[in-house]
């Protein structure tokens, strides 16, 4: 059983690992950079999550668990992460800003949609939506990363929400941030479940069909983008209604949800 299972890892390891490629090699990422970082990885889980019960960890136990020299697992220790906390933080704001205009009366027109917002002002405006969502991010700042992403459009000084999302269009510092986000809230989703007891499974499903009209497929993606669209929105105004009004309270969970399309030819591997 144990074999099986090493042979099913190894080849769910191979699947995973070629989108992740693709993505290092066309933004120029050697293997020397990804080892240093797996092998990183490696010693910080085995810090982290398993150490013996009611004892604690040791750099011996990390070697053995890793297959790492005791030398190499201290200098991983003591190397620090790469920091992507203002990427992740201008990401989260873009986010923010349009959730508050979709969740928020005080930015809706008389029929419940986004209204067109004046840039400046001290209510109904754009700058004020940006203070009450982003914190101190610039209004400027934050209109050119919206209009960048193709989420808003500058009318007549008046800025309109044209896409109901935070996603950025170009393959920039922003849309590869997606990739450490949501590639790994996936992954650990699929992890909680291999070993959560039944009654405390996390949601994860997907349809799939393997033998679909080529003629089909325009209607479908934009059946898919538009279902998809009004759940995350239905869901959204849902989560935004249960925040606590205190960002510091420390007793706030983060939930997310997720929903990804994919295509690909049937003779594909």
């Amino acid at each position: 059983m144990h074999e099986k299972l090493t042979k099913i890892l190894a080849v769910s390891v191979l699947h995973l690992m070629r989108p992740l490629v693709r993505i290092l090699l066309r933004n120029g990422i050697a293997y020397g950079t990804l080892a240093e970082l797996v092998r990183k990885v490696y010693v910080d889980v085995a810090f982290q999550d398993f150490a013996p019960e009611g004892k604690k960890q040791t750099v011996s136990r990390v070697s053995v668990l890793t297959g790492l020299t005791r030398k190499e697992v201290k200098r991983l220790l003591d190397m620090k992460n790469p920091d992507d906390s203002s990427s992740q933080e201008r990401f989260n704001r873009g986010i923010r800003v349009i959730s508050g205009w979709l969740n928020d009366k005080r930015f809706r027109d008389a029929n419940g949609n986004p209204a067109d917002l004046p840039v400046d002002g001290k209510r109904k405006s754009f700058a004020t939506l940006v203070k009450d969502y982003s914190g101190d991010i610039p209004t400027r700042a934050m209109l050119a990363m919206l209009e960048e992403s193709g989420s808003v459009r500058l009318i007549n000084n008046r800025v309109r929400l044209v896409r109901r999302a935070f996603v950025p269009d170009s393959d920039s510092v922003d849309k590869v941030q997606i990739l450490g986000n949501d590639v790994n809230e996936l992954i650990s989703t699929i992890d909680h479940n291999l070993t959560a007891e039944p009654d405390d499974l996390f949601f994860q499903r997907k349809v799939a069909y393997d033998n679909i009209d080529p003629d089909a497929l325009p209607k479908l993606r934009k059946l898919s983008s538009r279902k998809a669209q009004a759940l995350l929105e239905q869901l959204d105004r849902q989560y935004a209604s249960h925040e606590l009004e205190d960002e510091n309270d420390d007793r706030g969970k983060y939930i997310s949800m997720g929903i990804y399309f994919y295509e690909q030819d049937s003779s594909e591997e």
